[in-house]
């Protein structure tokens, strides 16, 4: 089963890197509607909005909040489930570049790596209990959803660029003319 989860999650990351490998602050930082999730420059560095209504209505997220959820998520996996299980979201901080981000991905996806090559030369240890982000499913239903979750926000941030891209070609066109 680890052996199908492993190359399911080299799936995903192929994908999310398909569409983060080229990406730039101006895509991050632009806001496809008014309303909706995002990043913000503050005293003490980048911050990111935490929507208490994950509804339509709320707005569609940015690329740049889109990009610190993959940091936030990964890294509360990491850490309550592998460390001392004490960072929460503030201690989640955007690094305020897509440059920045990739350094932090990387660095996600290598600590990521290393917790695959664990569970596939002790495969015992994919039914030990996780304890976030649902406490008593156990490694191997971490790991799902760890390929889950990078494939749904390597879509998102896809989408979001394609119609980052449209915008730029219909301004570019209306500009021309």
């Amino acid at each position: 089963m680890i052996d199908l989860l492993s190359r399911q999650y080299d799936t995903a990351l192929a994908l999310a890197r398909y569409h983060l490998d080229t990406l730039e602050d101006a895509h991050c930082l632009w806001r496809p509607t008014e309303r909706g999730p995002h990043v913000w420059h503050q005293e003490d560095g980048w911050r990111a909005d935490w929507p208490e209504d994950e509804s339509y209505a709320a707005g569609s997220p940015s690329i740049g909040w889109l990009c610190w959820h993959m940091l936030y998520w990964w890294s509360m996996a990491l850490d309550h489930n592998f460390g001392d299980g004490a960072l929460d979201r503030h201690g989640v901080i955007w690094p305020g570049s897509a440059e920045g981000f990739r350094a932090e991905f990387d660095r996600l996806t290598h600590a990521w790596q290393t917790v695959l090559a664990d569970l596939q030369r002790r495969p015992e240890l994919a039914k030990e209990p996780v304890h976030w982000p649902v406490p008593g499913r156990n490694r191997a239903d971490l790991a799902a959803w760890v390929n889950l979750e990078l494939v749904k926000n390597a879509a998102e941030i896809g989408v979001l660029r394609f119609l980052y891209a449209s915008e730029a070609e219909r301004d570019r066109i209306t500009r021309a003319d």
